[in-house]
Parts: C-alpha cells; structure tokens; sequence
C-alpha cells in the first residue's frame, strides 16, 4: 500500500505520475499540510504550474492514532462529491473532486486556495454575521432539497465511520471510566463531568438520540457542519470535509449547526436567522433537534473530540446545564 509522505517527494512524484495526476514535465515545488486536520492525512501539492489536494484515510485518526476507523472513509466521501456534483448551487461551494484511489484510499481535490476556517469563531472574539449565516444556511437548504429521497436505502450509509462517531457522541463522554483524563485539557473538568457521566435520565435520551442517529433517513446530510468544515475563501465560504456524510434526519446537521453557535458565544439571534432561512424549519421535530443540539453541546465540552475554547470552567458548567435541558426537553 502506497503510504503519502510529505518527507519523501521522489517516491509522491512517481505515484502521482503513475496515477496520471501530475504530467511528465510537471515536478512538485512543495508539499505541505493545509490545516490541522482531524481524521485524515492532508496535503497541499504546489507545482509550478497549479496546486491540489491530496488525502488519504488510514486504519485510525490521524490526530488520535490510537483510535481506530474505517480505512476506506475517504472512499465514501468521494461518493458524496460524485453526488452533489449533479448539483451546482452545491458544488460550487466544495471543492471538485479530481481523481480517486480506492486501493490506497487516496483522493484529490480541487486546491480553494489559502484560506482560514471558521474555527477562529472558539475565541468567543470573532462573530458570525447575519449573512455568514444565511450563506451556511442555504448549503443545507440546497443540499437537504435536492437530494432527498422518496425511499431509504442503503446509498452513503457510511455504516462504519457512522458507527464509531456514535460511540464519540452518545457514549465515550458519558463513561465513567473512559481513560480520558478532563483535568489534562482543563483543571476541574473531569469532576464538572462527573454527574452527567452518572445521569441516568440523560442517558435514556442518549440512548433514542443515538439510535436515530444510527438510522437510516432520506435527506442527504454532510454529517460533520461544524465551524472546522467552513472555509472563508476569496469565493465566499465553501464547505469541505463531507467524510461524515449519510442519509439521515435533517436534525442531525441543523442542530450541530446551532451547537456551535453556543459552543462560540454568538449572538442567539443568529439562531433566529436559521430558523426563519431554512425552508422546512417548521417541518423539523424541535425535540430532536433540541437534543441533537445539547448533544453536541455535550460531547464538545467532556467527550474526546475537544474545541480550542477560551472559556472557564464557570461558562462550560453554565452550557452543560443548557444542553442537559435541552436533551431532557
């Protein structure tokens, strides 16, 4: 199995060139990481005539390699930029799929050029505008309308990378004894967390949540809409990173949506601005969406998958509090 490397060039250089990806006269000026990644190992290709991304999923992720995942996950994620590339209004806010391997889980994609995510948002500073938030709104309007379907089926079921962020969301955060020390990322943590580790009302709802999110839906979802899978870019926000995608409830993305909108401090009226942009708003269940939301809330904040946030242990007892309320609503 060909294993990407930007510390080894010559051996890149002739992969590519066996896969057809880079021309005979083409050489590779330089080959660097685009961002801080979570899930798969990323790199910016820079020839003298353009630039690409290249990615490559492996048996475990890449920022935790002592947690196991699908090797294949990128295998799916192409499926998805193959879907919606039937669609313009969302393609043209994701980068082109160029080429996959599907022996080396290796895919390429279309450079969006130098650019920051949205994750500045988690020093509760920056502010999302009303216009940000329209622009995000309307991808999942564009993406929930045009590729719902009238049956269910088995099409980007993502099963197993499904299977593994349910055991990240319902159920690693609220062990008891999960080998996750919280005091390591924030003295006090690990006893703020304590009581809902041992809530077992919360862990019944916990429990219906994780099952609809293991079920199968109509609407095609990115599945990870969060501030880490927005870029700002000279052509407006685009939206990468689909690996997480399935067919599923809309709930699931608008909810981890609106979670990051408390999760970063922002003004609550933005939620408002979803609510009235998002064409089948009222057509949403509330308490499921509530508890994807505290959910989300919750597993930010005492489970595995941490955020850069700049709060106190007073503000992410105050958010816990909120998100336990919203899953009991």
């Amino acid at each position: 199995m060909f294993i990407l490397n930007a510390n080894e060039p010559k051996e890149l250089a002739s992969y590519l060139k066996k896969n057809q990806w880079l021309s005979d006269n083409e050489t590779i000026v330089s080959a660097t990481k685009p961002g801080e990644g979570n899930m798969n190992y990323v790199l910016r290709i820079e020839t003298e005539q353009r630039t690409f991304i290249i990615k490559q999923s492996r048996a475990y992720v890449e920022k935790y390699p002592q947690v196991a995942a699908p090797a294949s996950r990128v295998v799916t994620e192409a499926g998805f930029y193959q879907k919606i590339s039937e669609e313009s209004s969302i393609q043209n806010r994701m980068p082109k799929l160029l080429g996959l391997d599907t022996v080396n889980n290796i895919l390429l994609l279309e450079d969006l050029g130098k650019s920051n995510d949205y994750s500045v948002l988690y020093d509760l500073k920056h502010r999302l505008t009303t216009d940000e938030v329209i622009v995000l709104v309307s991808y999942l309007n564009e993406l929930h309308i045009h590729f719902e379907k009238n049956k269910v089926d088995d099409e980007l079921a993502n099963v197993e990378l499904r299977k593994l962020n349910y055991e990240h969301i319902f159920k690693y955060p609220f062990l008891e004894e999960n080998g996750f020390d919280l005091d390591s990322i924030q003295m006090g943590l690990q006893e703020l967390a304590l009581p809902y580790k041992k809530d077992a009302a919360l862990k019944v709802q916990l429990e219906l949540l994780g099952s609809l999110y293991l079920s199968k839906g109509k609407y095609l979802l990115h599945g990870d809409y969060y501030p880490g899978s927005w870029l700002k870019t000279v052509k407006g926000i685009q939206i990468i990173d689909p690996e997480f995608c399935y067919y599923g409830s809309r709930e699931f993305d608008l909810g981890v949506f609106i979670a990051h909108l408390y999760l970063s401090q922002q003004d609550e009226n933005l939620i408002a601005v979803i609510a009235k942009e998002y064409t089948a708003f009222a057509d949403l269940n509330p308490k499921i969406l509530n508890g994807f939301v505290g959910i989300e809330i919750m597993r930010r904040l005492i489970g595995l998958a941490q955020l850069p946030l700049q709060m106190n242990v007073k503000e992410k007892a105050d958010l816990l509090i909120f998100a336990r309320e919203l899953i009991l609503e």
